[in-house]
């Protein structure tokens, strides 16, 4: 949980920031999209990699592999390991930043005019219908940069790092043998786990939004 708090925290904070610099307003566009894929993984991948460093521990010996002993080999490795699969991780923000961010408000605003002004639903059955149509292609575009995250960030910090282009092979293998299940594990649970999350996002960042603009209009800081 800390750290879901952690990567989301230089994402968003970069995303809005230069949104605001650029006067995009509530809508952030594509270079706010892509200044927050480029300059938030820095700060994002060593916590990923710590993540990943755990999850491969558990599985191969069921203990859980402290922070602080993740960080010491790191630091005889001058802490460079920590910034396995940045490439990747680049990508898939972008990806995130794009569909997710960007695109899903844009297709939120078609919905409600096309279907959400003619019939009932609301603000929140509307986001959950953009959210159910950028999810897909989502994990579907994101699936396999995840994936080339995963090979480069479970080998051993001790050992040899897995470059962009091995992982790269070693997913084509993986393909070869199990065919696109190989690229595209767990797209199931990524689209779920997609939609729940987008549509959860959008609405806080909404309520936040609105309760902001009404907090300054009731002091006379905002236009009627």
């Amino acid at each position: 949980m800390i750290g879901v708090g952690f990567k989301r925290i230089p994402k968003f904070g970069i995303l809005l920031g230069i949104s605001f610099f650029l006067g995009e307003g509530e809508s952030p566009g594509m270079w706010a999209a892509t200044g927050a894929s480029i300059f938030s993984a820095p700060f994002i991948n060593p916590i990923r990699m710590i993540e990943k460093q755990q999850r491969a521990y558990f599985k191969q010996t069921g203990a859980v592999k402290p922070i602080i002993e993740i960080l010491k080999e790191s630091a005889a490795e001058r802490f460079i390991p920590l910034f396995r699969g940045t490439i990747p991780l680049m990508g898939h923000s972008f990806a995130s930043a794009i569909l997710g961010l960007v695109g899903q408000p844009k297709l939120q605003k078609y919905i409600q005019r096309e279907v959400g002004d003619r019939t009932s639903l609301g603000r929140t059955a509307t986001g959950l219908i953009a959210s159910a149509v950028v999810s897909p292609i989502y994990v579907f575009v994101t699936n396999p940069l995840s994936r080339l995250e995963v090979i480069m960030q479970t080998s051993s910090i001790k050992g040899k790092s897995i470059g962009v282009l091995e992982a790269c092979k070693e997913m084509m293998q993986d393909s070869s043998k199990f065919g696109l299940r190989g690229a595209f594990r767990g797209q199931g649970i990524g689209i779920a786990k997609a939609v729940v999350s987008l549509t959860l996002f959008h609405e806080g960042r909404m309520f936040m939004q609105d309760a902001f603009k009404d907090y300054n209009r009731s002091r006379g800081l905002f236009p009627e």
